[in-house]
């Protein structure tokens, strides 16, 4: 039956978009702080976000002071949220982000909208496809991800491939090292572009013991076989080609905001981040909707989201028991001025003051780096540390440095090599 006429949307205090930790964990706040109705939307079948996929340690012990396996850590994640009166819908999919923050919402039950007062967008990442990472060849079965891996290993039960390629080192890809440990899948190499392991050096006794070698500075060239896969072209670090026999490649890593729906909406996108424009307050350029975890940029711990979620609640409960609008306000431009430096977060200052700001200037570098990290305003340094560091690498900054700064149109967040 077709309806004609403008749908009713269904109204609530705060939506939260994303039922990952930093969303649940939001959500969960939001209930203790005295928020009425919140709703939760989350388009797979159950809620919990990628540790649900994660059948290892180690998880919770921050949150729930308990060393957990990621589908634990999840369903305690859930379980809090549900306990402090949260309503977690699953299976429903946000379809369009509008102005004013009215959602549009797909679902089993048909086409339907949310008109809430405040929304939370917690989309997280995702990895970067073989499409993303321009690797040549047909496209055979046996590419897939760490979350697919993960998907097909510790929710269905199957095992993809007996000796695949793990392309990356990122903290990441030990996790797709792990689950094919727990599956009895044997992977024939490491492969990292960079001249050494992106995540943490120690990391590298793992796949030692494990028997699985790492071949450091080296790219890939192209897929081998047909239907499925049959081995991998490589160039070593000093290009010469070789061939490593597999049947599978797990692209590892590489994460990017999962902000399709920020692309297709009226919410300003940062091209170094690939997530949205926020204040100190995690704002987004419509006022309404706040942004928390992995969707800011790619990628910080669970730990480390579900934090910036109980952040944002605060600040949400606060907007909301103030006077009631969300207007723009003006603002300053945070700029990362120099090659080096992959993006700055976040990247506007807004005037006037709202409690629960964010304490530090988040920074990431695109290569390794020695020397000073400065801000200027117009020329003039106003704050600068030492910094020594590999990229990847979370640098922070105290914000209470550029705060005084607002009204000015530009701070550059700038770097002197040693």
């Amino acid at each position: 039956m077709s309806h004609d006429g403008p749908v009713t949307a269904e109204a609530c205090d705060v939506a939260v978009v994303g039922g990952g930790p930093s969303g649940l964990a939001l959500a969960t706040e939001l209930k203790r702080r005295g928020v009425g109705g919140v709703v939760v939307l989350e388009r797979d079948r159950e809620a919990g976000g990628v540790p649900r996929h994660c059948g290892h340690y180690p998880f919770g012990v921050h949150e729930f002071h308990r060393l957990l396996k990621g589908p634990d850590y999840a369903r305690r994640h859930v379980a809090t949220a549900k306990a402090a009166k949260v309503d977690i819908r699953t299976g429903v999919t946000v379809t369009a982000l509008k102005e004013g923050g009215r959602l549009c919402l797909t679902s089993n039950d048909g086409v339907s909208e949310l008109q809430p007062r405040r929304v939370a967008l917690c989309t997280g990442a995702r990895e970067s496809s073989r499409a993303q990472r321009f690797i040549g060849g047909p496209r055979q079965q046996g590419v897939i991800t760490t979350g697919a891996l993960q998907a097909f290993v510790y929710l269905e039960g199957l095992m993809p491939f007996r000796r695949p390629v793990i392309l990356g080192t990122e903290i990441v890809s030990f996790s797709s090292l792990l689950t094919c440990r727990h599956a009895g899948i044997r992977p024939a190499a490491m492969i990292e572009e960079q001249r050494r392991i992106t995540f943490r050096t120690f990391a590298r006794a793992l796949p030692a013991f494990l028997g699985v070698p790492v071949i450091l500075g080296a790219s890939i060239r192209r897929i081998l076989g047909q239907d499925r896969v049959e081995g991998v072209e490589i160039a070593d670090a000093e290009g010469k080609a070789r061939v490593i026999e597999a049947d599978g490649v797990i692209c590892s890593g590489r994460f990017r905001p999962e902000s399709a729906l920020l692309r297709s909406g009226h919410l300003a996108v940062d091209p170094a981040t690939g997530g949205p424009i926020v204040d100190q307050y995690g704002r987004a350029s419509d006022p309404v909707y706040f942004c928390a975890g992995n969707l800011l940029r790619p990628i910080e711990t669970h730990t480390w989201c579900a934090r910036e979620g109980r952040e944002s609640a605060q600040r949400i409960a606060d907007d909301l028991a103030s006077d009631g609008s969300a207007s723009v306000p003006k603002t300053t431009t945070i700029r990362a001025a120099h090659e080096a430096i992959r993006y700055v977060l976040p990247q506007r200052l807004s005037a006037g003051e709202v409690s629960g700001a964010m304490e530090h200037l988040q920074i990431r570098l695109a290569r390794p780096a020695r020397g000073k990290l400065s801000a200027l305003v117009q020329g003039e340094e106003i704050w600068s540390m030492p910094v020594d560091s590999l990229p990847e690498r979370r640098l922070l900054a105290p914000l209470s440095a550029l705060l005084p700064h607002r009204g000015v149109a530009t701070i550059e967040i700038t770097l002197k090599k040693a």
